[in-house]
């Protein structure tokens, strides 16, 4: 402070020559076009070419790097308002000039010890700038390091690289946080306890959402689906179109969407029929008594190993099941490839009509459901005999 008094002393005494008003007012226009011409043209010309200059002169080394990197992800905005920003320096600079000129010494004192008073201000101020942008930068690089990772890597999915990107960029900018409030004197003991007691506030008030909180990425690293399974859990059955830390959504089969909070889907058990990539299906058919079920059986088996849409390894398998009322039942078994629910009742339209077709080609019934009625023989059986009105009556 004291050597910018003493520069304004020195300036004021070789002002002092200056006596006349017609060499006040040369001196003033002299000085406000020097301060145009260098805040105009000079010094924006200047900023870029040093800006150039340096990264040439760097070449390749880590520095260079560091510079065109700042460069690419400063906002035009940013480096225009730099530039504004030391115009505004030259010009405060020329407009103490002129105080000192027209003989206002007082006043020039008054605003640089206010000027001086505010460096410590605008010095944090900057830092916090400088923090800022170093914290964008850094949580950009760190979003696509992950997904370079993710790239090569198979075991990463989507999701989970969507998570671990939204954590570490969420502790870079509390990093960054916690840094500009150091720089800004902030007790941070004082902070951190208060942050304290409102988790445990917030955590007592929101249980269910914190629990679901947690159930979303245990699911996310866990894995037990994937966006386009097709899953079943509890009641709720069909294809995954979206997993969410709350929950995760489903598309049924009627077209409905339902949401699953991920807690309750947490508490159940999940049947995944597209982790394999292959699904088995089963179809029962009832043949009547009279056929021969080894007969059938090579009927049906060999009809659906010509149905394309059915899978030849595992290869079908054709089990007689159990006796029903009319008919002996046989399971058809079979699998399919990339299930789907469309793939599923395709295949299952296509043997149910195909097994239909070699029957009645082979001559094999598929019967209808019968019941047979018989009588005690101490009673003789059923008798038939014939009513007043000419029809007959079972007794």
């Amino acid at each position: 402070m004291a050597s910018l008094a003493s520069l304004v002393s020195e300036f004021q005494q070789f002002l002092e020559s200056l006596a006349s008003t017609q060499a006040r007012i040369a001196a003033t226009v002299a000085v406000g076009m020097l301060a145009i011409i260098v805040a105009a043209f000079i010094l924006p010309v200047g900023l870029d070419r040093a800006y150039r200059l340096m990264s040439t002169r760097l070449g390749t080394s880590r520095l260079a790097d560091w510079i065109r990197l700042v460069g690419e992800y400063v906002p035009r905005t940013v480096a225009e308002a730099f530039v504004r920003l030391v115009q505004g320096l030259v010009l405060a600079a020329a407009g103490l000039a002129l105080l000192v000129i027209w003989g206002l010494v007082d006043t020039a004192e008054l605003v640089l010890r206010y000027l001086g008073g505010s460096l410590p201000v605008l010095g944090r101020g900057s830092l916090t700038l400088v923090v800022a942008l170093l914290a964008y930068v850094g949580a950009d690089q760190y979003k696509q390091m992950v997904v370079r990772i993710g790239k090569e890597a198979t075991w990463l999915t989507d999701h989970q690289q969507e998570i671990v990107i939204r954590l570490g960029q969420i502790g870079i900018l509390l990093t960054a946080g916690l840094v500009v409030l150091t720089v800004w004197e902030v007790n941070l003991q004082g902070l951190l306890v208060g942050a304290g007691f409102l988790g445990i506030v917030v955590g007592l008030a929101a249980r269910q959402t914190l629990g679901a909180l947690i159930a979303g990425f245990v699911l996310m690293f866990s894995r037990p689906f994937e966006i386009g399974d097709w899953i079943e859990i509890g009641e709720e059955e069909g294809v995954v179109t979206d997993i969410t830390i709350m929950n995760t959504r489903l598309e049924n089969f009627d077209g409905e969407v339902v949401y699953l909070p991920n807690d309750r889907v947490n508490e159940q058990a999940i049947v995944n029929r597209s982790r394999r990539g292959s699904l088995r299906l089963r179809v029962d058919v009832g043949i009547d008594y009279d056929s021969d079920p080894e007969h059938a059986k090579a009927v049906a088996l060999e009809t659906i190993k010509e149905i394309d849409v059915i899978a030849d390894g595992p290869p079908p398998q054709i089990v007689p099941k159990s006796f029903g009322d009319s008919a002996v039942i046989l399971e058809m078994r079979f699998w399919i490839d990339h299930p789907t629910p469309p793939r599923k009742w395709n295949a299952v339209e296509r043997v149910v009509t195909a097994v239909k077709t070699a029957f009645e080609r082979e001559g094999i019934k598929i019967p209808f459901p019968q019941r047979e009625l018989s009588g005690r023989a101490e009673t003789n059986g059923f008798q038939v005999q014939e009513s007043a009105s000419g029809s007959e009556d079972v007794r």
